[in-house]
């Protein structure tokens, strides 16, 4: 497990640091600024030993921005001040601000180690406690199944299509950058949000499917009995929906889009449940990986490029412009009639023969 040890003295860095080796992977800041910043960014930190008085950013307020932030892990990580000659006042500071021991700066290697290793082991224990819900069959928040559960669900799937020698599918869909919409409006409304996509998508999927949590962020349908290509043209529609969707979260109005990646048997040759839900899984990372709000189901072939004259509306009046802009040739050459006819009823000469031109100038471009 990995410490992070922060205090502007280099002294007492290495000496914590000495008593520490052998036990811990060791991590050293030598003020709560940088001690933040690496707090943020390296998830490994298991537990941090801090001192009070530090520049830039002192112990109390490192420590207040740690239980503040709205990333679980600091919520409830181990730390720990190095305590010298602060007052009951400061002491009862700190165990506001959720201090989880002080341990006095001359302390033996044994009192360290020991404080150390029971504090990490309260941890572990809640972390466990908390994991524990997914042994549930379904989730209490959501109402939707456990990955656990769709195993079984995808295990049983996977016995129907040998027996019968039909298809079983499994969809993946993963909200794109999930981790920054966390950080953005936290934890609880994040999950609200991929909570309220998910009843939406509950209404729409078939009895005999099953619809579940996959991991944060991303939700998993096991289908059994079903083609690649049924269940890509369904993934598509969910796509499409959630693109030119728009939530209210504490009065602001969220926009997000999903990656969706899909397995099936036999065409895909996995040997158990939870490799054909990992695989689905995979594609969906890979569509995540090369921009986002498309789906990946393996060597199949592309999908159509081109869009409808509706879809277009729908992603503009959602404020989506970049979907659409590829498309804007295409779409005015549709329009043209329409343009020709508004034109003669309103008398408003409009510049259509330079449009004309322009669009046979493109059409050559792109055969070119």
């Amino acid at each position: 497990m990995r410490v992070l040890i922060v205090d502007d003295s280099r002294v007492v860095r290495r000496s914590l640091a000495q008593q520490l080796a052998g036990n811990y992977e060791v991590r050293e800041e030598g003020d709560g600024e940088a001690a933040w910043q690496t707090l943020v960014l390296d998830q490994t930190i298991k537990a941090v030993i801090s001192d009070v008085q530090m520049p830039k950013l002192n112990g109390y307020e490192l420590l207040e921005r740690v239980r503040a932030s709205k990333l679980r892990r600091l919520q409830q990580l181990p730390f720990i001040f190095l305590s010298g000659e602060e007052s009951e006042a400061e002491r009862c500071r700190a165990r506001t601000l959720g201090v989880s021991d002080f341990i006095a700066k001359a302390a033996g290697n044994s009192e360290l180690l020991s404080r150390l290793k029971n504090l990490l082991a309260l941890s572990e224990a809640r972390e466990d406690l908390e994991n524990g819900r997914e042994q549930m069959v379904q989730d209490p928040r959501s109402g939707l199944f456990t990955r656990k559960y769709l195993e079984v669900q995808a295990a049983q799937a996977l016995s129907h299509s040998a027996r019968h020698h039909v298809e079983a599918s499994a969809i993946i869909i993963g909200f794109d950058h999930f981790p920054a919409l966390v950080e953005r409006l936290g934890p609880a409304a994040a999950s609200e949000v991929a909570n309220r996509f998910a009843r939406m998508l509950a209404d729409k999927v078939r009895q005999e499917d099953s619809l579940g949590h996959f991991g944060e962020g991303q939700l998993a349908i096991v289908a059994p009995g079903t083609a690649i290509d049924f269940c890509r043209a369904f993934a598509e529609r969910v796509r499409e929906a959630v693109e030119i969707s728009r939530l209210s979260v504490d009065e602001e109005m969220i926009a997000v889009t999903v990656s969706i990646g899909i397995a099936s048997v036999p065409k895909d040759a996995v040997d158990s449940a939870a490799s054909l839900l990992d695989l689905a899984g995979q594609r969906m990372r890979l569509a995540m990986a090369a921009g986002g709000n498309r789906t990946e189901a393996g060597d199949l072939r592309p999908l159509a490029q081109a869009i409808s004259l509706n879809r277009a509306l729908e992603l503009l009046a959602a404020g989506r412009r970049e979907p659409v802009q590829p498309h804007a040739a295409a779409l005015a050459r549709q329009l043209l009639p329409l343009l020709r006819l508004i034109d003669e009823e309103l008398d408003l000469a409009l510049p259509l023969a330079e449009l004309e031109r322009r669009l046979r100038e493109q059409n050559v471009t792109d055969a070119s």
